[in-house]
């Protein structure tokens, strides 16, 4: 029988040399497919909406997790647009794109994305904890929803701002570094968790300008997409599902065997 083909090694992919100008474009091409197949792209925006609205009633139950989960939202939205990124994938091939396939799109690699997603779950819980360590050593006892809002914005709070957007940046960027290609590269190739992991990070650690842009617009796009109600999250959520796709597809090239 003929050997199954290797899965790609993370430092044999070759990494397409970016430019600042390409964010723009993955966000043109997002558009694009989401014009395409507005329906489906409705239907998870309107997902992105309704765990936005559902969020904002948990975190006024617990306050110091407000910007960890706010922010891990949105950093694991790669996981939540497994079907984004199927359509794109038919699209690109030509082919018509289904609802139904894209809410089964998952189940082809669903041992290496569950293994993917926990790692995000666990660091989720670290972020978390992390913040109310920050809490707990910053104030006696643990303030509401609207009074840890304004310890956030009261310059005399100065200490725990720094220590508290710190945490946070640092674990930020840590999800975005391993998550912003993994998804969409453990979907389209028959490659391990690991793997995708580490040719995640080292894009952001070989070409950081370009993908602290991308990040910087993601993180715009989104903040703006949740002042009206989180109702922006209708087009925003799936254009930057479509648009991670495009991403994925420029960055990451095929295994040649020799170092990318």
């Amino acid at each position: 029988m003929p050997s199954e083909t290797p899965a790609p090694v993370a430092f044999t992919l070759p990494l397409t040399r970016l430019t600042f100008a390409d964010p723009l474009r993955w966000l043109a091409l997002g558009w694009r497919d989401f014009v395409r197949a507005p329906g489906i792209g409705l239907f998870y925006g309107a997902c992105f909406a309704a765990m936005g609205w559902l969020l904002l009633v948990l975190f006024q139950r617990a306050p110091a997790y407000v910007l960890a989960l706010s922010a891990g939202f949105l950093l694991v939205g790669p996981f939540l647009c497994l079907g984004l990124y199927d359509v794109s994938r038919k699209l690109e091939r030509g082919e018509r794109p289904g609802f139904g396939a894209s809410l089964t799109a998952w189940n082809t690699r669903t041992g290496t994305m569950a293994i993917f997603g926990g790692v995000l779950l666990i660091l989720e819980m670290l972020w978390g904890r992390a913040s109310l360590v920050v809490f707990a050593l910053s104030f006696d006892g643990m303030p509401d929803f609207k009074g840890s809002l304004l310890a956030l914005l009261d310059p005399e709070n100065l200490g725990f701002i720094v220590a508290y957007l710190a945490v946070g940046s640092l674990f930020a960027g840590l999800i975005f570094a391993i998550s912003v290609v993994s998804m969409p590269m453990i979907l389209d190739r028959s490659t391990d968790a690991i793997t995708a992991a580490l040719t995640s990070l080292r894009l952001c650690l070989t070409q950081p300008g370009v993908m602290l842009l991308w990040g910087a617009a993601i993180t715009l796009l989104v903040v703006l997409a949740l002042l009206p109600g989180f109702l922006g999250l209708l087009i925003v959520g799936p254009v930057l599902g479509h648009a991670t796709w495009h991403a994925y597809r420029q960055a990451v090239g095929e295994e040649t065997g020799a170092p990318g």
